[in-house]
């Protein structure tokens, strides 16, 4: 079987098929926590102290993008008409 033929199988890219060739061991590696640009605890608390701000001055006020804002709220269970706030 051709290393095209493997690709296609496996529905891979041949540089990952190359990549894997390459590599000495395919074992899993760990990959350490990577440091986020959004706190979720700061965000919080930013939440708490101010509520009534809308999300795309969160996002300037942490520097990041306004779905990051969103989607970290949602995680943290904290929504526009979230009464526990008030």
């Amino acid at each position: 079987m051709s290393k095209l033929e493997v690709c296609r199988l496996f529905k891979i890219n041949r540089q990952t098929l190359y990549n894997w060739l390459s590599s000495e061991s395919l074992t899993p590696k760990k990959v350490a926590r990577r440091q986020r640009k959004l706190n979720k605890e700061e965000l919080a608390a930013h939440v708490m102290k101010y509520p009534d701000m809308l999300l795309r001055e969160r996002a300037l006020h942490f520097g990041v993008r306004v779905n990051a804002i969103w989607v970290a709220l949602k995680v943290l269970g904290i929504t526009k008409k979230n009464d526990a706030l008030r």
